[in-house]
Order: C-alpha cells, then sequence, then structure tokens
C-alpha cells in the first residue's frame, strides 16, 4: 500500500496497516488492536471506533449513576477499576487516554461518597444506639413495675421497634440485647407468678361467695326484718373482705346473691308499707293530741299542766303506732312539751325545797346570835372607852348585819 494510500486511511486515533493490523495512539505511541481482513481501512477503523463508541457509552453510563449516588461508593470503585482495565486494554481506536482520564476523575467523587456514607452510617449507629438504650431503659422500668395489663403489650411494641433499628458493632449490640431480653424474661416471670397468685386468691374467693350466697338464700324467707337486716350488712362485709372471684363466676355469684337481698328488703319494705298505711290513721290522732298538749305551753299552773299532759299520754299511748317516717318528728314534739312542763316544776321545786328553807333559817338564827355578841362587845368597849375597839367592831357589827339581810331575802324566796 501507498505512502498517500496509508494516510487516507489514517483516523486521528488509528491508522490502518498495509497487512490490515489495526492500530490505536496513545501516549506511548502506537499499539496493535487486531486486523480487518474483510473489507476495507475505512470500513476497518469504523468497526474499531464503534468498540470505542460502546466503551465510551459505559463510562458516560458509569459518569451518571456516581453522579446520582444510586451506586454504592465499593460497588461504583469496582466498576471503575474493571471499566478502565478494559479502557487501557481495549481493543479500539478512540481517545483512550481521555476516556481512562474520565474514570480517574470520578475516583475522587467517590472517595468523598464513601466518606459521606461512613458518617452517615456512624449517625446512625449512633442514633440507633441511643435509641436501643431508650428501649432498654424502659423494658428495665417494666421489668420493676407491676402494670400487669399495659407492660407485656408494652414489650412487645418495643421488640418490635428494635428489630426495626440497624444493628451495632456486635459487641455493643449483643450487650443491649442481653440487657433487653433480661428484662423482658423478667417481667414474663414475675407476671406469671402474679396471675397464678390472683388465680390462687380468686379460687379462695369463689368458696368464700359461695358459702355466703347459700346463706343469703337461706334469709330470703327470713320475717325477722331487724335481725336479718343486720346479717345481710354482715354477709356483706364479708363479701367486700372477700374479693373478686374467678371472672366467669363473680358475676353470677353476684346475681344470686343481690336477688335474694333483693327478695328480703322486698318483702319487708312491702310489709312496712302495709303497716304504714295500717298506722297513717293512728298518725291523724297523735296530730290532734299534739294540738291540746301544745296549749299547755307556757305553764302558769304546774298541777294542773301536769295532770292535763298524764291524761294526754294515756291517749297517746292508745293511739297506737305511726308510719316510721313520721315517728321522730312527732315524738319530738310531744317530748318538748313534757321537758317544758318539768322544767317549771323543777324551778318550783329548788324554790320551795324544804332542806334549803330549813338552812336559811339555821344560817339567820346564827347570824342573829352572833350579831347580839358582837353588839354586847361593843357596848363594853364603848363603855370601857376603847375607841380603837370599838370602831372594829363596828365593822364587824356592819358585815353581819349584811349578811343577815340576804339569809332573810333568801328565807322569804322559799316561803
Amino acid at each position: 500500500m501507498s505512502s498517500d494510500k496509508q494516510s487516507r486511511d489514517d483516523a486521528p486515533w488509528g491508522r490502518v496497516a498495509e497487512d490490515g493490523t489495526v492500530y490505536v495512539r496513545t501516549a506511548d505511541g502506537e499499539r496493535s488492536v487486531g486486523s480487518y481482513e474483510a473489507g476495507t481501512p475505512k470500513e476497518a477503523l469504523e468497526f474499531f471506533t464503534k468498540r470505542f463508541d460502546e466503551l465510551e457509552g459505559k463510562v458516560h453510563l458509569l459518569e451518571q449513576r456516581v453522579a446520582s449516588g444510586r451506586l454504592a461508593p465499593e460497588e461504583a470503585g469496582s466498576s471503575v477499576k474493571a471499566l478502565r482495565e478494559q479502557v487501557v486494554d481495549a481493543h479500539a481506536v478512540g481517545d483512550l487516554v481521555s476516556l481512562a482520564a474520565r474514570l480517574d476523575a470520578l475516583l475522587p467523587a467517590i472517595a468523598a461518597q464513601r466518606s459521606a456514607r461512613k458518617e452517615e452510617r456512624a449517625q446512625k449507629a449512633a442514633a440507633s444506639k441511643a435509641e436501643k438504650e431508650k428501649l432498654v431503659a424502659e423494658a428495665e422500668k417494666l421489668a420493676e413495675g407491676t402494670d400487669w395489663r399495659n407492660g407485656a403489650n408494652r414489650l412487645r411494641d418495643l421488640l418490635a421497634t428494635w428489630k426495626e433499628l440497624p444493628r451495632l458493632d456486635r459487641a455493643t449490640d449483643d450487650a443491649l440485647w442481653r440487657r433487653f431480653s433480661t428484662a423482658r424474661t423478667t417481667y414474663t416471670r414475675h407476671r406469671k407468678a402474679h396471675f397464678a397468685e390472683e388465680h390462687e386468691r380468686r379460687d379462695g374467693a369463689r368458696v368464700v361467695k359461695e358459702r355466703l350466697v347459700k346463706e343469703a338464700e337461706a334469709l330470703s324467707t327470713s320475717t325477722e326484718w331487724g335481725p336479718t337486716a343486720g346479717k345481710y350488712r354482715d354477709l356483706m362485709r364479708e363479701w367486700k373482705a372477700a374479693g373478686p372471684a374467678p371472672r366467669e363466676v363473680d358475676d353470677q355469684l353476684w346475681q344470686r346473691f343481690r336477688a335474694a337481698q333483693d327478695t328480703f328488703f322486698g318483702a319487708r319494705d312491702a310489709t312496712n308499707a302495709a303497716l304504714d298505711q295500717e298506722f297513717a290513721a293512728n298518725a291523724v290522732v297523735k296530730e290532734e293530741i299534739l294540738a291540746e298538749a301544745e296549749k299547755l305551753v307556757p305553764v302558769t299552773d304546774v298541777e294542773a299542766a301536769k295532770k292535763s299532759f298524764r291524761e294526754l299520754a294515756d291517749r297517746w299511748d292508745e293511739a297506737g303506732k305511726v308510719p316510721r317516717d313520721r315517728m321522730k318528728e312527732l315524738e319530738a314534739r310531744m317530748r318538748k312539751v313534757e321537758q317544758a312542763i318539768r322544767a317549771v316544776e323543777d324551778e318550783q321545786w329548788s324554790r320551795s325545797d324544804p332542806e334549803k328553807s330549813a338552812r336559811a333559817d339555821d344560817m339567820i338564827g346564827k347570824l342573829e346570835a352572833g350579831i347580839a355578841e358582837t353588839q354586847a362587845k361593843l357596848d363594853k368597849a364603848t363603855a370601857a372607852g376603847d375607841a380603837k375597839r370599838a370602831q372594829d367592831l363596828e365593822s364587824e357589827l356592819a358585815n353581819k348585819q349584811a349578811f343577815l339581810d340576804m339569809a332573810r331575802k333568801a328565807s322569804a324566796d322559799f316561803s
């Protein structure tokens, strides 16, 4: 092949030799990339240039994937390395040096992404550790508590959250998991023990309540209203002290117990209602008696008032029982009249008490004798001219006279 012909078969990045060998130009000189004997030199260059275009397409796609961050840095680095080896030894015609340089230019970006990913992982690990420590602390607190109703559900939620969190380094993750698992085990053991004890208590309560129900049902037909009502109060105190029985029987036992109570108290109330109706007429009679009794107050003649009240009291007793809701009111009014008469009687007795009158007369006699004795002493002192002695005796005589006047007045009140 002539030199003119060879130059015509050259391209910027390669050429075809006369023997059909195809060369690519690189920074280190020419390198054979293959031979193409089936066609013209132009077709040979086009064939090997198309290979370069395919490589360049791969480089471009890798550049896009690295730029978008969709490719993990480790995978991106491996891809760059593998593709660069293809480019360097490629059997293709084109600017392989620039293509390799484009791949080399991706390495700083990949390194930055690797660093960012590392920092992100570190932050996630720190957040995950903090969250797991928080879960452990809450689980341990639940294990120390007695919230048997909500604790188990909360621990299940904590476990579900734990599983969603990223793992930490093995030592840290295992240590936190052991604490978390121990807390769950401790809580579960305590919860089972609690419910076992509660089951035992409920069985004991069932036995007690079954006995109370039988006693209540046996009393339901009693007509001893007062004593039986007291027994029901005692049974109710025992019922409350027994605590809850198993849920499936507790309501049934209570319904039987309540039904027995209702039967008894219903019968008692019906009987009392009938009696109240029967006693209503008695209340009317007692109101009429009260109207007469209350006219005795204020008391002017104690004896007459006492006589009238005794007659009214006899009529009161004969009138019989009244409805229970009227009893206190009517009795209180009658008692008020009685107390008013008794108060006036007590006052008069106090004023005419024979013992008090006798004591007053005795006091008068003693004071009069004392006055006479003091007067004699005064006369004797005056006759002797003892002025000082006479002055003292005059003061003593005046005091005794004052006491005598008071005693005479008191005696007059008893007469």
